[in-house]
């Protein structure tokens, strides 16, 4: 089995090719990324090292280059995590979120057209329904919920479902979708919440909080999420959609002083800040679904999961030290250092 990972050298794509190279020595990993801001090839070294995996640099949004790499491994599956993901961005920047995670989806869906595939596996959000009102707990995202975006980057994320949908419906290809909630752990970009307040607290810098933190999401543990892509593209129902939820919610707030008592900081680090525009309220997934048809269920609480986030986060400071000492630096200015 070969299989094609996209956006491999991103958060969970980095996750999930250290997760697929250690339980499945049999198979040939491909993973291949832009390495733009937010991929990082050190986040691959171990991986590297290995016989049965093979990195290549390129663009989803470029047919050549995709069409060649096609032509050359002619790979069985594809796992697609390449996707500019994080809403500020898409809300200073939203054409590159169309070019990647609209065209580019588009262009790997015409490749395995031409080359054929066995599995194209599309890793979406749930941040494509949209949100829930906080008064009312009672309500979840199911597969059924309609489609609800927010921002430019869940519009993205939302048209490149449907394009995939509509290439199992007229081509027939073998198309599988998971959505899935927060994910947090090891190699997460600083620019996100949890890392983003670990490595400040570190460094005694103020935690910028949006509006009063009361936003909520459901937190999911990243090897949880491996673990559910593995069962839906060996096992999952071709043109199906699962949901992928972490049964972890949290408000923004009580994520942050989380993370400032594990770490034995001061609360008068927080420091909140307007409020970006459209902001979502609450996030939280019903995964009846695949606990039901595939067996999955989430086994990493938030409470064990940060521990063991915060503790990656100890040692290995080389790894995000080096980022945010770079262009991510000016980044973050722009975005905080105003508000």
């Amino acid at each position: 089995m070969k299989i094609l990972v996209t956006g491999g050298a991103g958060f969970i794509g980095g996750n999930f090719v250290h997760y697929m190279l250690e339980k499945y020595s049999e198979y040939q990993i491909l993973c291949l990324d832009k390495l733009t801001y937010a991929g990082n090839i050190e986040t691959l070294e171990p991986a590297l090292k290995k016989s049965n995996f093979t990195f290549v640099k390129a663009d989803i949004a470029d047919r050549d280059v995709i069409y060649e790499i096609f032509e050359q491994h002619q790979p069985d599956m594809v796992v697609n995590f390449a996707a500019e993901s994080h809403v500020d961005r898409s809300i200073t920047d939203p054409g590159i979120f169309l070019q990647t995670n609209v065209i580019g989806t588009g262009v790997l869906l015409d490749a395995c057209k031409k080359y054929g595939i066995k599995r194209y596996h599309q890793v979406s959000t749930d941040e494509v329904y949209g949100d829930l009102p906080l008064d009312r707990q009672d309500l979840f995202f199911t597969e059924e919920t309609s489609i609800h975006t927010s921002s430019p980057y869940s519009a993205s994320k939302a048209s490149a479902d449907l394009l995939v949908q509509a290439y199992y419906r007229t081509f027939k290809l073998p198309i599988t979708i998971s959505r899935c909630s927060n994910n947090y752990g090891p190699f997460h970009f600083p620019e996100k919440l949890i890392p983003l307040m670990i490595a400040n607290a570190l460094n005694d810098k103020q935690l910028p909080v949006y509006g009063k933190g009361e936003n909520v999401r459901d937190w999911l543990y990243v090897e949880d999420h491996c673990i559910a892509i593995d069962l839906i593209i060996h096992n999952g129902k071709v043109g199906e959609v699962y949901n992928i939820g972490g049964h972890n919610e949290r408000t923004n707030l009580q994520v942050v002083k989380t993370i400032i008592k594990e770490l034995g900081k001061s609360e008068e680090l927080i420091h909140y800040v307007t409020d970006r525009p459209g902001h979502d309220m609450r996030y939280a997934i019903d995964p009846t679904k695949i606990k039901n048809e595939l067996g999955w269920e989430p086994t990493t609480s938030f409470d064990e999961g940060i521990k063991r986030t915060i503790s990656w986060y100890l040692n290995n400071k080389s790894w995000w030290e080096n980022i945010i000492s770079g262009e991510y630096k000016n980044y973050y200015e722009k975005m905080y250092g105003n508000r």
